[in-house]
C-alpha cells in the first residue's frame, strides 16, 4: 500500500506504507484510516510533533553510535547509508509549511 498526501498548495507526495505510517503516527493521526485530513488549524501542532519525533530519532541514533557520518560498513566494503526520519519527512514538512502559509488542508 502507498500513502498519497495531497495539498492544493504543493505537489503530491507518495510514500511507502511503512514510511507514511511512521509520519502519521508522529503527528498523532491514525495510520489505519485509508483517508484523512490535516486542517490548516492542525498544521502547527503536526509540525511540532513531527519535529519532536525527528529530534527523538536523531537522539536515539546518536546513543546507538549511528550518527550521520559514521563509517560503518555494509558487508561489501562500502559505507552503510541509512535514510533518516529527517530526510524522509523533509518533503512532508515542506508540504505542511506551504499549506499552512496558504491556508490549505493536507489530505491522504
Amino acid at each position: 500500500m502507498l500513502y498519497k498526501f495531497k495539498s492544493r498548495a504543493t505537489a503530491d507526495i507518495i510514500m511507502l506504507q511503512a514510511h507514511g505510517r511512521q509520519i502519521l503516527q508522529a503527528i498523532g493521526k491514525s495510520p489505519d484510516e485509508a483517508h484523512g485530513i490535516i486542517t490548516p488549524d492542525q498544521i502547527p501542532a503536526a509540525l511540532q510533533s513531527l519535529e519532536a519525533a525527528i529530534a527523538a530519532d536523531e537522539a536515539r541514533q546518536a546513543e546507538a553510535g549511528d550518527a550521520p557520518g559514521d563509517e560503518d560498513q555494509d558487508g561489501r566494503g562500502e559505507p552503510a547509508e541509512a535514510v533518516r526520519l529527517r530526510q524522509r519527512a523533509a518533503p512532508f514538512v515542506d508540504m505542511l509549511r506551504r499549506s499552512a502559509a496558504e491556508g490549505k488542508e493536507v489530505t491522504w
